[in-house]
């Protein structure tokens, strides 16, 4: 048993509806564990610390929604995996309600047993995909929609396209704003297009990335963050460049550089979505 009679997570593998689970101690924080997936890490969590965000991308995400208005957000998260988002938001934002959409039912199974969720609060889980989860939700229901969902290494491209995003604009407040983590590689074309995507969608857009992945030069994580409304730019610009690892936004003109040539994704057409080179995370 853990510490206060809490039950210790047990590190092995698991069984999902998208491959293989993994469940893996931090051997470097004494509560922190690290979600996997077909061999792909998925999630980190600090049980006794849900503000700390170990993935660089996550504290991209992290100090988005540190820079929206001061209050409880009603947010809608599309994946879910080990909710680590949700969990920073309850312990940051008193009074906010969640909903996760996962689509994975062993998944959910697997974090509510081992990274238990019951005593976050204002959280639910919903087993559903993306699309339908999307598509039952109210008209501006939510102030935060978060997109953060892969089966195992891509995302799922059904939900990267402008049909999905109008769907998604619906679903938020006017002030609302839409996060999505994007995973690309070199020349970045398919996270050229998701910005062209969202921005056909939303005219205040942004992009977040480190300045390597950011040129396309290797293979990682980008934040795309966008509303109907005003970003703070110079705030996110700042808390960006001052962060343990450095990051770039570009908006306005040099926005627009970056999507030069990139038309929108849409329904019905052949996507094919970035598989990072095996390399990146050690798999064989």
């Amino acid at each position: 048993m853990g510490r206060r009679g809490r039950r210790e997570p047990r590190a092995d593998r698991y069984t999902t509806a998208n491959g293989e689970a993994e469940l893996l101690r931090d051997a470097d924080r004494e509560n922190g564990w690290i979600l996997c997936v077909g061999g792909v890490p998925q999630s980190y969590v600090d049980l006794t610390d849900p503000t700390h965000l170990d993935f660089e991308y996550m504290r991209l995400m992290g100090d988005v929604i540190d820079h929206l208005p001061p209050k409880g957000l009603d947010a809608v998260h599309i994946g879910g995996a080990a909710c680590t988002l949700p969990r920073y938001i309850a312990a940051t934002r008193p009074g906010s309600r969640q909903v996760v959409l996962e689509p994975d039912g062993p998944l959910v199974d697997l974090v509510r047993e081992q990274l238990p969720v019951k005593h976050v609060p204002g959280l639910k889980i919903r087993i559903v995909d993306g699309r339908s989860g999307i598509a039952a939700l109210a008209d501006e229901a939510d102030d935060l929609a978060v997109l953060d969902a892969f089966s195992q290494a891509s995302m799922p491209v059904e939900l990267a396209t402008q049909e999905f995003t109008y769907d998604v604009a619906r679903v938020l407040r006017p002030h609302g704003v839409y996060l999505i983590n994007v995973a690309d590689g070199f020349r970045l074309p398919f996270a050229r297009r998701m910005a062209a995507t969202v921005r056909s969608v939303f005219p205040h857009t942004i992009v977040l990335a480190e300045p390597g992945i950011l040129r396309g030069r290797r293979f990682g994580n980008l934040i795309v963050a966008a509303s109907r409304t005003p970003l703070p730019i110079a705030d996110l610009t700042r808390r960006a460049a001052g962060g343990l690892v450095q990051a770039r936004l570009i908006e306005g003109a040099d926005l627009t550089a970056f999507m030069a040539g990139a038309t929108p994704l849409h329904d019905g057409e052949e996507i094919e979505a970035p598989v990072p080179p095996p390399q990146v995370f050690g798999r064989p």
